[in-house]
């Protein structure tokens, strides 16, 4: 049985990781590098990489709402585009996440050295370690860590913005774009990978409290609050150092600091790098290691990494690879080259999100529920992939040959290990389902989204969900009249209750006679009590041509037939009550009439939003 994770994250836990995970090289080291290719005009390249960010962050937002699962990335690139997709996407997150939290805890040498001399790599590696116990004793504790942080770098950087305003010159922001208008937007692919970090809160999207809110409400608050403090950090470090010292600088924040503020204001401005790198390290360790977790789950990476600690619900194993391979980086590789094809395959991974959400949106999908839908679709997320499209190509060509080769490796993995081991439905499968009209699937994903649902939505099954279950589903393709449709949900409904068909159907006809149960145009609800004790059935149909219960009403597509002893009368009640909020739902009848099957139909009711009573 699959082992699961403890949901204790809630939204100021998501704001802090994603705030995180964004700020460090972003903010303290690129606008310096930045600034050479773009001048004073570099806050507004910020805020056009926000932008660009946008439909990557709504894509998201609603994946992750959908399948609140761990892995992320992994999770529904793999239910959407198949195992082959899932493993280049699950090992590309993990790759580029590690890798990138790895440098984070590396970068901190130029600032670390302006404070106090320590051996870089050791103090890296002792910090790695750190963050790998943290990690390994509870999710909580170092999301707990991660808020510590957060918030003193957020304050640091308020101190900088407010004491740092009033000391700017304005001369220094003229010229204004030295060259050109396009250098903005090509800087702005420059740093766009500074928001990279945001959408890392989707790999642990199975551990946070009321997903559906705290994941597009945390990632959303973090990309607004974080692009304003790029923007104005980047205008206000224009406006205190010179042009020529700010191009040349590595640790742009704390010499403009001290500008206005002395040592005082390069040790506070230092000391928030420093916060921030190990934040973004920690928001990594977090993240990455959910990967593994989620793709040993499917068969894709050894059982081994499924595996929860029982005392402490974290994924050790996991957790312990990831921290490896982050020490083995610190230690041994040349981080640069590789951060930069990390940031490539970010980029592809942002790609690969968009289209997932056009693919699951067009697969019809009737378990496909996300509680967040992307506005502007799917326009918004054919401008997300043409706008990393265009970053991708601003790499270079030696990038792009170092991040093909990696993604030949997951190739290789998936031939030789997963390919064998995981069969997996997907929602590609069901698009092309549609075009052919023909039946490709077994309802696998569907099943699988339906627990999903369950889990996310905290259904606790009560009586009602149980007699649905096992209940009659008719989906009846011809035109019928009154007369014909009680004679046919009669015949199937008679063995269950122990009573004769043609009794029962003229129950319903006399029902029917003394007032008709038409609640509103398109839907019926006939209920009848018979003799007995402790009997109760439901039959859901659904009439494609329809129901002509009168000649004075339109047709009837929609009916929920009840049959009860007397005794069952409260739970009768019970029942009609359930059946009103469910067809009340503004999408209930367009769900119902393009369900492809009975048991989607079924699951239209299981799922659906009301009151329940557990065990009643």
């Amino acid at each position: 049985m699959e082992e699961k994770l403890k949901r204790e994250l809630g939204l100021l836990d998501v704001f802090c990781i994603a705030s995180g995970a964004m700020i460090s090289s972003g903010l303290f080291i690129l606008p310096g590098i930045a600034s050479a290719k773009v001048g004073p005009a570099l806050f507004l390249s910020y805020i056009l990489a926000s932008f660009i960010a946008i439909p990557t962050v709504f894509s998201k937002a609603e994946l992750v709402t959908a399948m609140p699962r761990a892995g992320g990335d992994y999770f529904y690139i793999s239910r959407s585009m198949g195992s082959v997709a899932g493993v280049i996407g699950g090992l590309s997150s993990w790759f580029s996440l590690s890798l990138k939290a790895a440098f984070a805890l590396i970068g901190m040498a130029v600032y670390v050295e302006l404070i106090a001399h320590f051996p870089v790599k050791t103090m890296a590696a002792a910090l790695c370690l750190f963050f790998i116990a943290l990690n390994l004793v509870g999710i909580k504790q170092a999301a707990r860590t991660q808020v510590v942080l957060v918030s003193g770098l957020l304050a640091a950087l308020l101190f900088y913005i407010f004491l740092g305003f009033p000391s700017i010159h304005i001369e220094r922001y003229t010229p204004f774009a030295p060259f050109g208008i396009a250098s903005i937007f090509a800087t702005a692919g420059f740093v766009f990978i500074s928001y990279g970090g945001l959408t890392k809160i989707a790999s642990i999207a199975e551990e946070i409290r009321d997903p559906a809110r705290n994941i597009p409400l945390g990632m959303i608050l973090s990309l607004v609050l974080v692009g304003i403090l790029y923007a104005l950090v980047a205008f206000v470090t224009t406006g205190l150092l010179a042009q020529e010292q700010l191009q040349y600088s590595l640790t742009p924040i704390s010499d403009a600091a001290r500008s206005f503020s002395g040592t005082g204001g390069v040790v506070i401005m230092a000391l928030a790098a420093i916060l921030a790198f190990v934040s973004t390290a920690n928001a990594g360790i977090i993240s990455a290691s959910r990967y593994p977790l989620a793709m040993s789950r499917d068969k894709l990476l050894p059982g081994l990494f499924e595996k929860v600690n029982s005392r402490f619900a974290t994924p050790h194993y996991s957790i312990l690879f990831t921290g490896a391979f982050m020490l083995a980086a610190i230690v041994f590789l040349k981080l640069e080259l590789l951060v930069k094809v990390a940031s490539q395959l970010l980029i592809l991974l942002f790609i690969f999100t968009n289209i997932a959400v056009i693919i699951m949106r067009e697969s019809k999908l009737q378990n496909y529920q996300p509680k967040f839908r992307s506005p502007l679709y799917p326009g918004i997320q054919i401008l997300g992939i043409v706008g990393c499209g265009f970053l991708l190509a601003e790499m270079g060509r030696f990038i792009l040959l170092l991040s093909s080769l990696l993604i030949g490796a997951g190739l290789v993995w998936y031939l030789f290990y997963a390919r064998a081991r995981a069969r997996r439905e997907f929602g590609l499968i069901h698009v092309i389902e549609r075009i052919l009209n023909k039946e490709l699937t077994s309802g696998q994903l569907a099943k699988e989204l339906k627990g999903i649902i369950r889990e996310r939505d905290e259904i606790v099954e009560d009586r009602f969900d149980h007699l649905i279950k096992e209940s009659v589903v008719l989906d009846l393709e011809r035109s019928l009249s009154r007369d014909e449709f009680f004679k046919e949900v009669s015949s199937f409904l008679a063995a269950k209750l122990g009573i004769e068909p043609e009794k029962l159907t003229k129950l319903f006809i006399q029902r029917e006679e003394e007032s008709h149960t038409i609640i509103r145009p398109g839907l019926a609800i006939p209920h009848i009590i018979i003799e007995g004790r402790h009997k109760f059935s439901v039959c859901l149909v659904r009439a494609r041509v329809g129901v002509a219960f009168s000649e004075d009403s339109p047709p009837v597509h929609t009916i929920f037939v009840l049959v009860g002893t007397r005794d069952e009368r409260n739970f009768h009640l019970r029942a009609l009550a359930a059946i009103a909020q469910i067809a009340q739902d503004k999408e209930f009848d367009e769900k119902w009439l393009t369900a492809r099957n009975s048991e989607e139909l079924r699951d239209i009711i299981l799922l659906a939003e009301r009151k329940r009573f557990a065990g009643k």
